[in-house]
């Protein structure tokens, strides 16, 4: 297999910089920008509710004691901690539908949805991304992965016999299980789950519980979501799966043993049922696989910046 758009993908990674060097903005552009950052905030204030405006930016919305934290300085963290990460990940997806429009790429629901089914069944229990991410989020991240791909990918020539081969050394990949997004709750003894247990009854909310009570402090932190796991799920606690696999979505668990003799209790919060997907519903999702191989470097979508003129508030991309 041989790239006709490779060349191009080797010129985008060395003109273009990366997420570590410097973009040289132009100062009117960054100017602009300035200043849309600041009429967004401005249109926050202004449409939050009157009664807790009226201090701006010196409205206290949190007290510690006699420390205060004021709305100023909850946006100002926020903007520190998140913004550039969230600024980014829009430029990008913005600059992904720039690409999509200048070279004709497609990109239907139905491969979105092969995609982040793939995510779900191969979902590794550190990786905490879906759990992270809004559905609608998801949804937009994967669809602009799918655009670079395809540009990257639009003029590599993909054997058809060697597409149809990796489809039958991998049919495994394309029989999805029945995932559960699933939520835990991890305790020392069975006094501890049982205590859990009768606050859940009595109408406690599972996710603050798993925030207050959890020994797991990775899942503790997303109210006790560990993401999607299928029943023979083998990196996690296979108790985990065991206790899962009979529950339906919105039921909770009764308090079961870990192998390492805590506790645990789970909430199922979605199903998806199993699929199996045939080789033309996966034909294009392993020809881009085998044709990203044939590239010679990884490419992000910052490297199509320079190409539709982007530039933001931080000045490098």
């Amino acid at each position: 297999m041989k790239s006709k758009h490779s060349n191009y993908a080797n010129q985008a990674v060395s003109q273009t910089p990366s997420t570590q060097r410097r973009l040289k903005t132009k100062p009117t552009l960054t100017l602009l920008a300035i200043l849309f950052i600041g009429n967004i905030l401005w249109f926050i204030l202004w449409i939050w509710p009157e009664g807790k405006q009226q201090d701006g930016g010196d409205e206290i919305v949190a007290t510690i004691d006699e420390s205060k934290i004021t709305r100023q300085d909850w946006m100002a963290a926020m903007e520190s901690r998140y913004g550039k990460e969230t600024l980014q990940t829009l430029v990008n997806e913005a600059v992904m539908e720039k690409a999509a429009k200048e070279y004709d790429i497609k990109v239907s629901d139905e491969e979105i949805d092969l995609e982040i089914a793939l995510m779900r069944s191969a979902q590794d229990k550190t990786d905490t991304t879906i759990q992270e991410l809004t559905d609608e989020q998801l949804h937009q991240k994967v669809r602009a992965q799918l655009i670079l791909e395809k540009v990257l990918t639009k003029d590599v020539v993909t054997d058809e016999e060697q597409v149809a081969d990796y489809y039958e050394d991998n049919q495994s990949l394309y029989n999805i299980p029945t995932t559960y997004r699933t939520s835990i709750i991890i305790v020392e003894s069975e006094k501890d789950a049982t205590s859990v247990q009768k606050e859940l009854e009595e109408g406690s909310d599972f996710s603050v519980l798993a925030r207050e009570r959890s020994l797991d402090t990775t899942s503790a932190s997303l109210g006790g979501d560990i993401g999607f796991i299928t029943k023979s799920q083998k990196n996690i606690d296979t108790s985990i799966p065991q206790a899962v696999q009979d529950l339906s979505t919105g039921d909770i668990s009764e308090p079961f043993v870990m192998n390492d003799g805590r506790y645990g209790i789970v909430y199922v919060n979605e199903v998806n049922d199993g699929k199996s997907f045939t080789y033309e519903e996966v034909k294009g999702h392993v020809e881009r696989v085998l044709s990203l191989e044939q590239l010679p470097t990884s490419v992000t979508p910052e490297a199509f910046w320079k190409e539709f003129n982007a530039t933001w508030f931080y000045g490098e991309s």
